[in-house]
């Protein structure tokens, strides 16, 4: 679920320079992410363990946040979890907004979240620059990769793994979905 929140003035390059905590820009206004659960919470933190985990013991660098700001092509966002490569730390570490999406991005959906705006802020990243989107829904224990050729699901009992960033790591659902 999302409040938006009236303001005036403020613009995406605004957003660009000074993200506000928990806020997104989305259509042309302030948007606050609200609707997230303990159990959101809970797979958000699983899935920067197992991410970072990965590439710290792979060697593969780069990092995982938590609600990094970041452009798309006409959006401030926050995903819930992002990974960046070496290459964008190395380039975009000071900036307050990473200026395109993250290669790979994680969404965990909330009991309020629509599908369809998921899957449309999912088209969203793809379309700047993010390579793998990963669509969490933790009620159905299903997970969705989204790439720019192929959309594959998963669900309680299989085992994901990345599709095309973070090359190898593979986790089961359910230890992911606790």
């Amino acid at each position: 679920m999302v409040m938006t929140t009236d303001t005036e003035q403020f613009t995406l390059e605004d957003f660009m320079k000074n993200p506000p905590e928990n806020m997104e820009w989305v259509d042309e206004k302030l948007v606050e992410k609200t609707g997230r659960t303990l159990r959101h919470s809970e797979i958000q933190a699983n899935l920067v363990w197992y991410w970072r985990t990965y590439i710290n013991q792979s060697g593969k660098g780069g990092t995982v946040y938590v609600e990094m700001p970041c452009r798309t092509q006409k959006q401030g966002r926050r995903p819930d979890v992002s990974y960046l490569t070496p290459e964008l730390l190395e380039r975009y570490r000071n900036e307050p907004t990473l200026p395109q999406s993250p290669p790979l991005v994680a969404e965990i959906a909330s009991p309020t979240d629509v599908a369809e705006e998921l899957f449309a802020k999912a088209q969203e990243y793809l379309n700047s620059s993010c390579q793998e989107v990963w669509l969490v829904f933790p009620e159905g224990r299903r997970i969705l990769i989204l790439t720019e050729n192929q959309t594959i699901a998963f669900q309680s009992g299989d085992s994901i793994s990345t599709q095309v960033v973070l090359e190898g790591f593979k986790i089961a659902v359910d230890e992911l979905l606790g």
